[in-house]
C-alpha cells in the first residue's frame, strides 16, 4: 500500500485527502422534485454510512425541492450535481457544501461565454458559501473540442486534458478547495485515467468511480478491480460504487464500497492486472435522480435476464437512464438504450434505430441481437 499525498478539502463536516479515511459516497436514486422519497434516499444512505449524497438539481423546481429536502436532513453532507445548467449554482449553493459540474457541458448555456468566465462564476460561488468542488469527467461527454484533438480509439486523452485544464483554471483562480474525478463503464480505463492525472497532479485528491457499472455481481466485480489497483497505488480519496438498483437498496452501494475499502486494507485482493471482459458485456448506470422513469430499473434487469442466450458472444449492450448521459455514453457499444419517460430510444453504436415504447423495446432488442450475431457470425466463417 502506497501513502496517499493528496492536500486535504473540506466537505462538510468531513476532510478527504491527506491522511484522512477515504470516504464513501452516492447518489439519491429518485426524482428531486418527489421530496418525500428524496428525503427517504438521503436517509437510506446515511444509514448505510455514506459521507457524503449527491443529488441532482436541473431547474428552479429542483431547487425548492432541495430546500425542503435540506431543512428535514439538516446534518447531511450534499453534493450538488448541476448537470447542463451551471447558472443555478447561486440558487443551490446555500443548501450544500460541494458543487459538481462536468467540463463538457458547460457549454449548454450562453454558449458564446468563454468557458474560463463560466469557471469564475462558479468559484466565486463556492467561495461565497464555503463550498467544496468536484471537477467531473465522464467518458460519454467530454468537450468536444477535447475530443477532435485525438482519435477515436484514445478516449483517455481527452479526458485527462480537460480535467488538467479545469484543474489550471481553478490554481489560477486561487481556489484549492477541490477534487477530480475521471470515470468510464470500463474498468481498465479509469484505472489508466486516474494513473496518469495522479502523476501529472499528485496534490489533487481524487474521487473514483466506474460509471455506468451495471448490475450486481458483475458491477461490484469491474469496481473492485479499478478500486483494489488504485488504491493500493495510494490513489483515491472518496469512492462511489455506482451499480441499478431498486430504490430500496440503494444504500448497498455505500455497504459494497465499505466492504472494499475493508478488504484492501487487510489484503484480501480479488483483481488481476487487467480486468478481462469475456462474453456478454451489460452496461447499465446507477438508478439516479436523473432518471426519469422508474421503469429504466427493471428493464436492465430484464435486458440481462433476456440476453442470457447470448451469454458467450462478445457483444456489448448499454442500458441508459437519462437524457443526460445517455445519448453519448451508448455510442460505444454494440447496442444502446437511453430511456426517456414513456419510450426508449434504441442505437447501434452512433446510429439510432428507432424509439419504442417500454413494452415494445425487448423484443426488438431481441431482433438486432440476432442480427448482430448472425452478421458477427459470417465474418468469422468468411
Amino acid at each position: 500500500m502506497h501513502t496517499r499525498s493528496t492536500r486535504e478539502i473540506r466537505i462538510g463536516n468531513i476532510r478527504i485527502g491527506g491522511s484522512n479515511p477515504i470516504a464513501v459516497q452516492s447518489m439519491a436514486a429518485t426524482r428531486t422534485q418527489d421530496v418525500a422519497a428524496t428525503i427517504r434516499q438521503v436517509e437510506l444512505l446515511e444509514l448505510a454510512g455514506a459521507d457524503v449524497i449527491r443529488i441532482a438539481v436541473d431547474n428552479p423546481k429542483d431547487v425548492v425541492a432541495l430546500a425542503e429536502i435540506r431543512a428535514a436532513r439538516p446534518n447531511a453532507n450534499l453534493v450538488i450535481d448541476l448537470q447542463e445548467n451551471y447558472r443555478l449554482a447561486e440558487k443551490v449553493a446555500p443548501f450544500v457544501q460541494k458543487l459538481r459540474y462536468n467540463p463538457g457541458h458547460l457549454y449548454h448555456i450562453e454558449r458564446d461565454k468563454p468557458v474560463k468566465e463560466k469557471v469564475r462564476y462558479l468559484v466565486e460561488i463556492a467561495r461565497s458559501y464555503n463550498c467544496a468542488m468536484r471537477i467531473g469527467v465522464n467518458a460519454g461527454s467530454v468537450d468536444p473540442e477535447k475530443l477532435s484533438q485525438y482519435s477515436k480509439e484514445d478516449s483517455i486523452s481527452p479526458m485527462l486534458d480537460s480535467a488538467l485544464e479545469h484543474c489550471a483554471m481553478l490554481d489560477d483562480l486561487g481556489f484549492d478547495q477541490y477534487c477530480v474525478s475521471l470515470k468510464d463503464s470500463d474498468p481498465n480505463k479509469v484505472i489508466d485515467a486516474n494513473l496518469r492525472f495522479a502523476e501529472a497532479r499528485p496534490d489533487v485528491p481524487l474521487h473514483l468511480g466506474v460509471t455506468e457499472a451495471g448490475m450486481p455481481p458483475d458491477g461490484v466485480i469491474k469496481t473492485r478491480i479499478a478500486f483494489e489497483q488504485l488504491i493500493t497505488r495510494g490513489i483515491g480519496d472518496t469512492i462511489r460504487v455506482s451499480l441499478t438498483l431498486p430504490f430500496e437498496n440503494k444504500g448497498d452501494e455505500v455497504t459494497v464500497g465499505r466492504q472494499i475499502l475493508d478488504d484492501i486494507e487487510h489484503g484480501r485482493f480479488r483483481s488481476v492486472p487487467r480486468f478481462e471482459q469475456k462474453g456478454m458485456n451489460i452496461i447499465s448506470c446507477p438508478s439516479c435522480s436523473r432518471v426519469e422513469n422508474e421503469a429504466f430499473i427493471d428493464l436492465a434487469h430484464k435486458v440481462k435476464e433476456m440476453t442470457e442466450y447470448a451469454k458467450d458472444h462478445a457483444i456489448t449492450i448499454a442500458v441508459m437512464g437519462c437524457r443526460v448521459n445517455g445519448p453519448g455514453e451508448t455510442d460505444d457499444a454494440d447496442l444502446g438504450m437511453w430511456c426517456a419517460p414513456s419510450f426508449v430510444n434504441l442505437k447501434r453504436g452512433p446510429e439510432s434505430i428507432g424509439s419504442f415504447t417500454y413494452d415494445e423495446i425487448l423484443g426488438r432488442l431481441r431482433q438486432e441481437l440476432d442480427k448482430l450475431i448472425e452478421e458477427k457470425a459470417s465474418v468469422t466463417s468468411a
